[in-house]
């Protein structure tokens, strides 16, 4: 299996690579740039022991034309709807997992949305309705996702219009060995992007005994 994650030579695009490359996925890192997406699949690649899924470095069109069917999208949000622009013509057929949160330019305690409610809706707005748009992993950090051999701290929380398109990102990220909640239609990312801002805010707090804190669903104890 082949996943894209384009704009995936940020931290948390590296992150995601490493993880998924562990689980034994393959991951074609896209960049705007392809030598320097190429440099970071190497040096992400020389990372990991054992077993493992490939990492290969491309520019993002080509990184989403090696994808069979999942493309994350994991880019500063100033680059968001241009990055998704530059790249929809190739995405039908495929799904779109959209990790981008709005955070406000200057302050990332704060959430800037678009008119249209989330990033994610944003997206889904932007390829149409023939590609499935997804929003997860936006509450992860991307340190913890850097920190092989340590499980990731949290839960994954999912939204989105299409139940199928779910249902196999679900099946993805679960590969990481964590839980994904489907947590709705796509107008829930207004809820879940937004937390975001507040896990930074907190994990900067110097009343907070944490760093790099997650989000954890609990049910009722016995």
């Amino acid at each position: 299996m082949t996943i894209a994650i384009v704009g995936g030579t940020g931290p948390q695009g590296r992150g995601l690579a490493l993880r998924f490359a562990t689980a034994g996925v393959d991951v074609a890192l896209g960049s705007r740039d392809a030598a320097r997406a190429a440099e970071a699949a190497k040096e992400l690649g020389a990372l990991i022991r054992g077993p493992h899924g490939r990492i290969s470095g491309l520019g993002n069109r080509d990184a989403v034309r090696a994808a069979e069917e999942i493309v994350i999208l994991c880019v500063p949000y100033g680059a968001h709807d241009q990055t998704i622009d530059d790249t929809k013509d190739l995405l039908v057929g495929k799904i779109l997992v959209d990790v981008v949160v709005p955070l406000s330019e200057g302050d990332p305690k704060r959430v800037a949305m678009p008119a249209e409610g989330s990033a994610t809706e944003a997206a889904q707005k932007r390829v149409g309705a023939s590609v499935p748009v997804v929003g997860a992993l936006h509450n992860v950090s991307a340190y913890v996702l850097s920190k092989l051999g340590t499980p990731i701290n949290c839960d994954v929380l999912v939204c989105g219009d299409d139940i199928e398109a779910k249902k196999k990102v679900m099946a993805l990220i679960e590969r990481l060995g964590v839980t994904a909640y489907n947590c709705g239609p796509a107008e829930t990312a207004r809820c879940i992007e937004a937390l975001t801002a507040l896990l930074i805010r907190l994990n900067i707090s110097k009343a907070t005994p944490f760093k790099h804190a997650g989000i954890r669903i609990w049910g009722e104890g016995p």
